[in-house]
């Protein structure tokens, strides 16, 4: 038996239960709309091909939550907040692990399976991803040089970069923080010597501190994502170029070493 709740059920609205719903799963997921992206570009389809345009397409999802978290996190912290700035950060993290983790999928795929499909790639490239070079831009490395480098940006996808560029990074967002506080931080002198206050007085600035932690477990957690995924590059194509017109698996780990908030990972060895 179903009861109504007053101001729900007939004549008042949706009710909870299958019965005289008004949406469904699929169709608050939009899943016909979603399942029907998978369109494999080789023909016949190559059996691999559905796994590649998966893995990637939910990799974008991801990217998306990640700059709704992130931005929500930055705004928290040019506002003076601590509290929602962490927590939204250490959902990252836990998104981030999934990242990390989603690469042995695509790593049971064999050279020969990747083979098979890998020419109909080109000049697409994983380097053309828009959202996540925004969440590098996003976490405070910025280089402009990559709209010049960029193949095929639509006029949305350029502003959206730009907008990036200009706007404050998570590290702005944090240095707000620390001046919300009641730290100096217009010179490197002023910001280690906040750090190091910091740093040794975690009972007054716990907050502070956890958030500092937050953010250098975001740029662990991404280096980690890079270096799993240069792994995984070079287990399917060796050292040949990539589909975009990169040195591939060489261009890959240049970047594992780039760090998003050096002067907290220089703190480790001031301490």
């Amino acid at each position: 038996m179903t009861y109504a709740i007053p101001g729900n059920g007939a004549g008042g609205g949706p009710r909870f239960g299958e019965q005289g719903g008004l949406l469904t799963y699929g169709g608050y997921l939009r899943l016909p709309e979603l399942l029907g992206q998978q369109v494999p570009e080789s023909s016949p389809p190559a059996h691999d091909e559905l796994l590649f345009i998966t893995i990637h397409q939910v990799y974008e999802l991801w990217f998306q939550l990640l700059l709704h978290e992130l931005t929500d996190a930055r705004d928290g912290m040019l506002a003076g907040e601590t509290y929602r700035p962490r927590i939204r950060l250490e959902r990252c993290q836990t998104i981030e692990r999934v990242l990390v983790s989603q690469v042995d999928v695509i790593d049971s795929m064999t050279p020969q399976d990747f083979l098979e499909f890998r020419t109909k790639l080109a000049p697409a490239s994983g380097f053309q991803s828009v959202q996540f070079r925004e969440i590098e831009f996003l976490s405070g490395l910025k280089d402009p040089g990559f709209l010049d480098r960029f193949r095929g940006l639509s006029s949305t996808e350029k502003a959206r970069l730009e907008r990036r560029l200009e706007e404050p990074s998570l590290w702005d967002g944090f240095l707000a923080a620390l001046a919300h506080a009641g730290f100096p931080v217009s010179s490197a002198d002023e910001r280690f010597a906040a750090y190091a206050t910091i740093a040794k007085d975690r009972a007054r600035y716990g907050q502070l501190w956890d958030l500092a932690e937050a953010l250098i477990a975001h740029d662990q957690a991404w280096s980690l994502w890079r270096a799993r995924h240069v792994l995984m590059a070079e287990r399917q194509i060796g050292t040949k170029p990539g589909t975009g017109g990169s040195a591939g698996g060489a261009y890959l780990r240049s970047r594992i070493e780039l760090r998003f908030y050096p002067e907290l990972w220089e703190l480790r060895s001031r301490l």
